[in-house]
């Protein structure tokens, strides 16, 4: 029997179809199977773009020994946690109350009827040093207690089922004040590392909600300590090995505190999200490196991650080229560098990027990653830098690339159509406009179902019923309404929020559940969750309640308000104790509670006056801002104003007098 993953649509379904593993699809022809046989079940949830789950592809599910025993003892399911994000939500929380963890890839095994009553993640194929089990080991013990100890099994997954059920809904009602801002500001300046930025230890992931969140903060407040922690961590990621100096874009973690080592996969969420960041960091705080890596991202995008002819961004690139590489084409040895620079460019880039004959990465010593030590020692090595990392582009062009998955995902091609509005603005660059609502218009072709909400896939059918998916899309069409002044991207935003209100949203507990009602499945899919914690996107109840603050602002409409008020209600008491980790929960209280500011244009549209108003309302930072462009039904001078809270300015008719206002 070969495994039936070569006619699925997902990259990491078919990457395993070769395996000797009889691997199922996610649906109810596997679970059927493994009640009709009376089997356990192995489930793997990864993706295509994660390392480890490659490595355990590599080890253990292409090893016939392993492959003989799971065929034997198992029913296997495999799932994308990219086409499956509600799939992987429930069961990544049922093995993280086994085991205290979660991640990528997923080793879950289940009854019959899809409850886990054991699992873990990584499982190398001999019991390693690091005290994990060898999979080998794990499979026979796991086979064995499920044919002989039925009742253990049947206890356990009752406990965790339990537990799945409670954890999966996130509401936590507490009213929302200044206060709870202020808490989760100082639980973020706690969390903060004040030597290399960012928060926590290592591993080390971005936080950009958080960074947006402070700077937030320090405009209203201008507390020193925001401001620090905003240029610290944006500085420190961006001399940061987790930045691609090279080629543009920021790769996921890094496995160190000093952003120097990272996992080398790139994908489009961080991406978009970081963009956001150093957008509004540059237009915030001016610093011209900010910049700098914000054209980095959109380079990498446009060369890389997008098909800019018909309209869509992609996923992911890979970390490594092949099974073990561990990211050799991203890193450099001493010889590689010299080989590649003329001597000038040599010495500035050895020196500032800290090339030598021992590099960082364990599994080959003399490959280096290139972080920013220092900087140049002066104006004239600027330029040799400069040349030497055009010239290692040229030069890492010549390797084969890692794999780009070029699915395009609703939630995600929204996220970045919306940081490439904002790109399009701050950096006017009018190319990332055209791609943004090139990507946006075909969301709403191909995606959207009047009765039936967002796909999750551009120009596929199934699956579909996904918050994220819809939210994402509301608030990337919010952004197009404001950078194009065209009234037919609100009316898609209400049109998307108004399905939502009627598929998502719990009339009696507010909130609103992350799977449409009549989308529920089969085992954990079965049971409702309304998630707020970011993992690892912004929580798709967190968007809403952004774009329902948003909404509210710009339509003066008292329903989006009085939903805001609920949403916020519903969450409010873990906005403070999540802090990091529902800082757009906490973007979105900041909108609720403090004023907004509105900047309408009027004029004629083409080269002139408004059209420049326009673009400096769009490109200046503040936060909590609407922009309104309207166009007169009769030839009127081009005119703005400015509103903060109910506080409104007399019009102004130039970019000058607008700017003034603003500042």
């Amino acid at each position: 029997m070969s495994n039936l993953l070569a006619s699925e649509p997902s990259a990491y379904l078919q990457s395993a179809a070769h395996q000797p593993v009889h691997w199922h699809p996610w649906g109810e022809p596997a679970l059927a199977r493994a009640r009709a046989e009376d089997k356990p079940i192995l489930l793997d949830i990864g993706a295509v773009w994660c390392h480890w789950c490659h490595v355990m592809d590599g080890e253990s599910y292409e090893d016939p020994e392993i492959a003989e025993t799971l065929n034997r003892d198992f029913v296997c399911i495999k799932v994308d946690r990219d086409e499956r994000p509600d799939v992987d939500a429930r069961y990544q929380r049922a093995v993280q109350a086994l085991t205290g963890q979660g991640g990528w890839p997923l080793t879950a095994f289940l009854t019959p009827e899809g409850e886990v009553f054991f699992g873990g993640t990584y499982f190398p194929p001999e019991a390693n040093h690091y005290g994990r089990p060898g999979f080998l080991s794990v499979l026979n013990q796991v086979a064995g207690l499920y044919r002989q100890q039925r009742d253990k099994v049947a206890e356990s997954a009752k406990a965790i089922r339990r537990h799945v059920a409670e954890s999966l809904d996130e509401a936590k009602g507490g009213e929302v004040t200044p206060t709870t801002l202020e808490r989760a500001a100082s639980e973020m300046a706690r969390l903060f590392d004040i030597r290399f930025g960012g928060f926590g230890t290592a591993p080390k992931f971005p936080h950009p909600a958080a960074v947006q969140f402070l700077l937030a903060r320090w405009h209203d407040t201008r507390e020193d300590w925001t401001r620090e922690v905003v240029e610290r961590t944006l500085t420190g990621m961006a001399k940061g090995g987790i930045r691609d100096h090279v080629g543009g874009g920021f790769h996921r973690y890094t496995v160190d505190e000093r952003w120097v080592v990272p996992h080398f996969e790139k994908m489009a969420y961080d991406n978009s999200e970081l963009l956001h960041a150093y957008l509004d960091g540059y237009a915030g705080l001016g610093h011209p490196l900010f910049k700098e890596v914000a054209q980095g991202v959109v380079s990498w995008v446009l060369e890389v991650l997008s098909d800019r002819e018909k309209g869509a961004f992609y996923t992911s690139q890979d970390a490594d080229v092949q099974f073990g590489d561990d990211g050799d084409y991203w890193t450099w040895t001493l010889d590689e560098l010299r080989e590649a620079l003329p001597d000038g460019a040599f010495h500035v880039a050895r020196r500032v990027f800290d090339v030598e004959e021992h590099g960082e990465m364990h599994h080959n010593p003399r490959k280096n990653v290139l972080w920013r030590k220092v900087d140049p020692a002066g104006d004239d090595e600027w330029p040799l830098l400069n040349d030497a990392l055009r010239r290692l582009k040229t030069a890492r062009d010549t390797r084969k690339a890692p794999y780009v998955d070029t699915t395009p995902y609703v939630n995600w091609n929204a996220m970045m159509a919306s940081a490439f509005l904002h790109a399009g603005a701050v950096l006017d660059r009018p190319e990332c406009n055209s791609l943004a609502l090139k990507v946006l218009d075909r969301i709403w072709a191909e995606a959207w179902d009047e009765g039936r909400g967002m796909g999750h896939v551009i120009g596929r059918a199934d699956p579909r019923g996904l918050l994220e998916d819809n939210v994402h899309a509301a608030a990337a069409f919010l952004d197009a309404s404001e950078a194009t002044g065209d009234d037919a991207w609100l009316t898609r935003a209400i049109a998307v929020m108004r399905y939502c209100g009627r598929a998502h949203w719990d009339d009696e507990r507010g909130g609103f559940f992350d799977v449409a009602r009549d989308r529920l499945g089969a085992a954990y899919l079965a049971t409702p969750a309304k998630p707020v914690q970011d993992s690892p996107t912004p929580s798709a109840n967190e968007v809403a309640a952004l774009v329902l603050a948003r909404l509210w602002a710009v339509t003066d409409d008292k329903e989006w308000r009085r939903l805001l008020d609920r949403q916020l209600a519903t969450f409010g008491g873990a906005a403070p104790q999540l802090a990091l980790y529902g800082a757009t929960l906490l973007r979105a209280i900041d909108w609720a509670l403090n004023p907004v500011t509105r900047v309408e244009v009027s004029g004629p549209r083409g080269q002139g006056p408004a059209c420049d108003m326009h673009l400096l309302a769009l490109q200046t930072y503040r936060p909590r801002k609407v922009v309104v462009r309207k166009t007169a039904e009769r030839p009127a001078a081009p005119a703005a104003t400015v509103c903060v809270g109910t506080t409104c300015s007399l019009p102004v008719a130039t970019p000058e007098a607008l700017g003034d206002l603003l500042r």
